[in-house]
């Protein structure tokens, strides 16, 4: 199993965390001393779970918007997109849980053009208000088809760290590896209405795999 290398030091103070544990346990002894042992374990274990991070199946097609992230989509509406897109759009948000992979990938190939740190508050994901007012990174990839990509990173109450890797200039390739999300968080996908979206409220997500939609090139 690959481990996101953002992921080492949380594990490393997990393992200390759990030493501690272990040796409380040794020293009170008796039945209490096995219940420390499990804890121990199990926390050491949920910690290199959520950081770990598998290989996907990317499709070798230019023209698709791929899901920046594993978990369930709470949302697709219509909106109007102020910073990058300037102008109607359809915003998909995904719910990613504690148990989902929450290493994000690129949905779609081409030249980033905004990159944007926002703080904020720390809503529940799933929170509508989430997108305007959490904690967030904005990022716009412009597709060599001229179709302008909008995507977020968005801390819930549980996220409290968000981190990528890509900056204004870069040239990029849908799938690709940007970033992660610690503990528990949101994205939102925004693309203009004439892109095709393949998706529906309730589906799962695999991210760098699932197809979200199609850039309809004219």
């Amino acid at each position: 199993m690959t481990i996101a290398k953002d992921g080492y030091s949380n594990i490393i103070g997990a393992v200390v965390l759990a030493l501690v544990l272990a040796v409380i346990g040794f020293l009170i002894g008796g039945f209490s001393a096995y219940i420390l042992y499990a804890v121990a374990f199990l926390f050491v274990v949920s910690i290199t779970l959520f950081f770990r991070d598998p290989d996907r199946n990317i499709a070798d097609d230019e023209d698709l918007i791929l899901s920046p992230a594993d978990g369930k989509i709470v949302s697709i509406q219509e909106v109007e997109e102020p910073i990058y897109i300037k102008g109607k759009a359809t915003q998909i948000s995904i719910f990613l849980s504690p148990l989902d992979v929450h290493v994000n990938r690129l949905p779609a190939g081409g030249t980033i053009e905004y990159v944007k740190y926002n703080p904020g508050v720390y809503l529940m994901a799933w929170d509508h208000r989430a997108s305007s007012m959490n904690e967030r990174a904005d990022f716009g990839i412009l597709h060599p088809s001229g179709t302008k990509v909008f995507f977020r990173q968005i801390t819930g109450f549980m996220a409290r760290r968000i981190v990528y890797r890509v900056k204004e200039g870069d040239e990029v390739k849908a799938g690709d590896r940007f970033g992660i999300m610690k503990f528990g968080s949101r994205m939102d996908i925004i693309v203009p209405v004439e892109v095709e979206v393949r998706v529906e409220e309730g589906d799962r997500m695999v991210g760098g795999e699932t197809v979200l939609g199609r850039i309809k090139i004219s």
